[in-house]
């Protein structure tokens, strides 16, 4: 099984760690287009500050983040599992999974990024701000940078199984499976049970809770059909929409009737 997540905006501080070696990432076909945004990103931010902020959509109460992405090279790196933060991660709560399940987290997560297209919890990052919707003054818009690398690396990394499909839209956009790939990837909405509506926050604590339940489970589905009946199992309620023509993922719906 490979889960698709969304990274963060809000990111824990890099930390005293060894700095950044990029040819230590998971994915190493992606290390050229790594290395693209990375050094227009540095520039931009070195040379410009307000041109920067601009570029990457940030209130002047985060111009400290500028600073941040110049030091990209040099900052301590940690897991990224460590670095990203916010509601999806506090849910999965990755430190406090028993040393089994944390193995099965770094066998099947994958997190997007703007930065480094993707990277598996365990590969070691620096704190970074660079959303995928970013449109860079030389790369362009960063969504379609990653589209030929991803396509080239991900149906790999993908493998024979089960691809769960967890991220935003402006995430997804970086990597869209296709063909047999499509015919086995899942994805994932939360809704309110009562009035059929998602709520982002509680859209993203759910999907945190569904990661982790599946992985403190040793739940390892091989389709999205047994995908269902594992939730299903769990405690949660699905409801399975089958693609109506092959290369086409399936929609699962999870109910809940609480939003906390």
């Amino acid at each position: 099984m490979l889960v698709l997540l969304p990274p963060s905006e809000g990111k824990a501080s890099s930390g005293r760690g060894a700095p950044l070696k990029p040819e230590s990432l998971s994915l190493p076909g992606l290390a050229d287009a790594r290395a693209a945004v990375l050094d227009e990103l540095v520039d931009l931010c070195a040379a410009d500050e307000d041109k920067a902020r601009e570029v990457l959509g940030l209130s002047e109460g985060l111009r400290g983040e500028i600073a941040k992405n110049v030091g990209l090279r040099t900052a301590g790196a940690r897991p990224a599992g460590e670095i990203y933060t916010g509601v999806l991660y506090d849910a999965l709560d990755l430190a406090s999974l028993d040393t089994a399940a944390k193995k099965r987290a770094a066998r099947s997560l994958l997190v997007f990024s703007g930065l480094w297209g993707a990277v598996r919890v365990t590969d070691r990052i620096p704190s970074y701000r660079c959303s995928m919707g970013v449109r860079l003054p030389g790369l362009g818009a960063l969504g379609a940078h990653w589209r030929a690398p991803m396509a080239a690396v991900l149906p790999e990394a993908a493998g024979n199984g089960l691809v769960l499909d967890l991220r935003s839209s402006a995430y997804a956009a970086a990597w869209k499976p296709r063909g047999e790939v499509a015919g086995r990837t899942a994805t994932v909405r939360v809704l309110h049970a009562p009035t059929r509506k998602v709520v982002s926050h509680f859209n993203k604590a759910t999907k945190g809770r569904i990661v982790r339940s599946l992985l403190s489970a040793s739940a390892a589905p091989g389709t999205p059909a047994e995908l269902v009946d594992a939730l299903r199992g769990l405690g949660y309620e699905v409801e399975a929409e089958a693609p109506g023509q092959a290369g086409r993922a399936w929609s699962l719906d999870v109910l809940v009737d609480e939003i906390h």
